[in-house]
């Protein structure tokens, strides 16, 4: 989409874009900021080489010999989603529709990683599977592993794509590097160390990206509270501006009531995260069913309990108290990271006003995407942050997207190995050939991650475009899992057929949302909205089709679901060792308590 505006309005509105208007780039970065940038590099080649000297078996390389202590797996766990979509994405959204962004987390996120630590985690880890496809092999059949393992295969590298292209626009926008150059470094990078050192090499990688983003990206709040003069002159300005991304609706109802209550009506839509959900005029445009039970159920679990990506890293602990424990620590880290990559977003409204969300048409001229809310971060950064701060900031957003690449890379590259090379292509290869194999589709998966960045180049609404892949892969699959979990009568044909019927169901919703002359397109034209509502259509796909083939197909002997299904599996008799405070359900029950009493206090 782009805006027709007036130059003069634009260079008035931001007037520190000016060199990029010019032509130049926006960021003055000094030698002390490259010199942190570098330092960074030569830390992650470091990891990979120092990580990779143990690995003598394919286990070592994508699941860390399942040796790494619970409070290393807990990080990277979290780490693991600190990608593009985490830091350009969340503060994009912050600029587009407030705090209700954070229902991605404390509703889209605490209570899912929860129900992981709790309930999932003894299946995953005491079956002793590799992968979330060999888990649905031992639960249905071939047929469900291929096809959740041939959907992860295709979508992982274009989440990974998404990470490359964030990095290359940040450089290219922001440092005046080229585009190209930019995607090739990085993934070079990128490659070397998970090359050498695998799942280790990614895990280590990201515990220095969480403390990186912390350090690099959490002052940009403090600076952007005191830029303007505090959290209640804020809400004030709020009250009295006409916010951007007000809907035409929105804006007939604010304009029928009085000033008072029309100011009131804003502000209370960008500071709150449930506020006017009982219809659409909210920021997002969605209602409650749509964000509690698209995003915070569907997507939600879909996500934390069943993408390959965030399980591998508690699959990697070295017992199952710390497997269970390891969603359970990265909870509370993740209830307050919406302060440190959303807020910013928030308060760049009157710091930031008129970012929009595409290129932009100035007096005939297309003028890149510097200007749109997908880089509101970048733009902070460079309004605010003095030099050597500003290369820990930059080399913060720098691991996030590498790190992201890095996670979605290794994900991919086992669930290849050993769902489908090991299973179709060359079954029962010695186990060091499987080692080399892997090492060979690291680097396929960099090369494709590459050409999908090529492939999102210039798309608006990263947030948005990665929503959309994980409604495909994940909805219908959380469907299938938790009935596999939890229903005993489930067969393997229905969950066959559960993620047949689940997956064509999101992909045509997604058509639907893509192709304007449709039927139905009104009602999923909208990203943020169409992802939700069409999560909670293909899981109903899924599961209706999973329980009917049920009814009429045979199931397994209960003798083979023992470590599959909930009411046939012994618990695990470590939990009853651990001294009270390292019990899963009292930090389960901990981090749900903090979490509501935060969504009360914004709500």
């Amino acid at each position: 989409m782009t805006h027709v505006l007036s130059s003069a309005r634009l260079a008035t509105a931001i007037p520190h874009l000016a060199g990029t208007l010019a032509g130049g780039p926006v960021l003055k970065a000094h030698p002390i900021d490259y010199l942190i940038m570098g330092v960074y590099f030569v830390f992650v080649i470091a990891i990979g080489v120092i990580t990779g000297r143990g690995h003598q078996t394919s286990e070592d390389f994508f699941l860390s010999g399942r040796r790494i202590p619970a409070w290393i797996t807990g990080l990277a766990f979290i780490s693991a989603n600190l990608g593009a979509l985490e830091v350009m994405g969340m503060s994009q959204q912050g600029y587009e529709y407030g705090m209700m962004t954070a229902n991605y987390y404390w509703i889209g996120a605490i209570p899912a990683m929860v129900f992981m630590g709790i309930a999932m985690m003894p299946f995953f880890y005491g079956s002793k599977v590799r992968s979330v496809p060999e888990f649905l092999k031992k639960r249905y059949n071939e047929g469900a592993r291929f096809i959740n393992a041939i959907t992860f295969t295709i979508f992982t590298p274009a989440i990974s794509g998404i990470s490359m292209y964030a990095l290359a626009v940040v450089m290219q926008d922001f440092l005046g590097w080229h585009f190209g150059p930019s995607v090739w470094v990085s993934a070079a990078v990128v490659l070397v160390y998970t090359f050498l050192g695998g799942l280790t090499a990614s895990i280590y990688n990201e515990v220095l990206q969480f403390f990186l983003i912390v350090l690099g990206i959490a002052p940009l709040s403090i600076i952007a509270l005191i830029a303007n003069h505090g959290w209640s002159h804020f809400k004030k300005w709020i009250a009295t501006h006409q916010l951007p991304f007000l809907t035409p609706d929105q804006l007939t109802a604010a304009a029928s009531q009085p000033a008072k209550a029309a100011h009131q009506l804003a502000a209370g839509q960008w500071l709150h995260t449930f506020h006017n959900t009982l219809t659409q005029s909210n920021p997002m445009h969605i209602t409650w069913p749509g964000i509690v039970l698209g995003l915070g159920f569907v997507l939600s679990f879909s996500y934390w309990c069943t993408n390959f990506l965030v399980v591998q890293r508690a699959l990697a602990a070295k017992d199952m108290n710390d497997a269970q424990r390891t969603p359970l620590l990265a909870a509370f880290p993740k209830m307050i990271f919406p302060f440190i990559v959303i807020l910013p977003g928030v308060l760049a409204l009157p710091l930031l006003p008129h970012l929009f969300p595409g290129n932009t048409m100035v007096d005939g001229h297309l003028i890149p995407a510097t200007q749109s809310f997908n880089n509101v971060m970048p733009l902070m950064l460079a309004k605010y942050y003095p030099a050597g701060l500003l290369g820990l900031g930059l080399t913060a957003l720098m691991a996030s997207f590498m790190s992201g690449m890095a996670g979605n890379v290794t994900a991919f590259n086992t669930v290849v190995t050993y769902d489908l090379y090991a299973v179709f292509i060359r079954p029962q290869a010695p186990d060091r050939h499987y080692l080399w194999v892997g090492r060979i589709l690291t680097v396929v998966g960099v090369v494709i991650s590459v050409a999908f960045a090529y492939v999102v180049r210039g798309q608006s609404g990263i947030m948005g475009y990665t929503q959309t892949i994980f409604g495909v892969v994940n909805a219908p699959l959380i469907a299938v899992f938790l009935l596999g979990m939890f229903a005993s009568f489930t067969t393997p044909a229905g969950g066959l057929w559960g993620l047949l019927v689940g997956t064509g169901t999101s992909v045509t919703l997604w058509i639907f949302r893509s192709h304007p002359g449709l039927p139905l397109w009104h009602h999923y034209n909208n990203n943020t909205t169409g992802a939700f509502w069409g999560a909670i259509w293909a899981f109903c796909a899924g599961a209706g089709a999973t329980i009917i083939v049920s009814l009429f197909t045979k199931k397994k002997t209960d003798k083979e679901m023992v470590g599959l299904v909930y009411q046939l599996t012994p618990k695990p008799e470590q939990d009853h060792q651990l001294p009270w405070w390292k019990k899963p359900v009292v930090l389960g029950v901990l981090a749900l308590i903090l979490t509501l009493l935060i969504n009360l206090w914004f709500w």
